[in-house]
């Protein structure tokens, strides 16, 4: 279920409720852990984080106009979802961020980047801030041209 909204206070503003509480404490959770450099702006339908034409003006390789995704937040028709396409492209940082959902005790409902959940209690916001802070965006600009070059 894709947004029309231009903006993410209008974005939040068309949640549900129980949605939009959801959404805002994970949000709150990436902005305070989100490294420098690295920019929040709608993308795609969803509240996304992106390093922007300015640090990288190649943008996204599928999109060139738009900035390069690093991680992104939506709410869709039956869960809500976190994107973090660094974990996607660094197996050793998925095993890590799987170890900690397995320590917890939680089910992880994840495809390749892609973190589903229903109720809040499903996500540990410790891991999703540690997760977010770990790969600063020089260090995630590298990881995603060595991945290109790879293809």
């Amino acid at each position: 279920m894709t947004s029309g909204a231009k903006t993410i206070a209008e974005y939040l503003e068309g949640l549900p409720e129980d949605r939009r509480a959801a959404i805002s404490k994970v949000r709150a959770v990436i902005r305070k852990n989100l490294p420098k450099g690295f920019g929040e702006v709608m993308q795609y339908g969803m509240i996304a984080y992106v390093v922007p034409h300015k640090l990288y003006p190649a943008g996204y390789h599928t999109d060139p106009k738009q900035a390069l995704p690093f991680a992104a937040l939506a709410s869709q028709k039956n869960n809500m979802a976190i994107y973090l396409m660094t974990v996607y492209q660094d197996p050793a940082l998925e095993k890590w961020f799987r170890g900690q959902y397995a320590e917890r005790g939680l089910k992880l409902d994840m495809g390749k980047s892609c973190i589903r959940f229903k109720k809040l209690e499903q996500v540990p916001l410790d891991v999703i801030g540690e997760v977010i802070a770990k790969v600063p965006v020089a260090e995630y600009i590298a990881r995603y041209e060595a991945g290109r070059r790879k293809k």
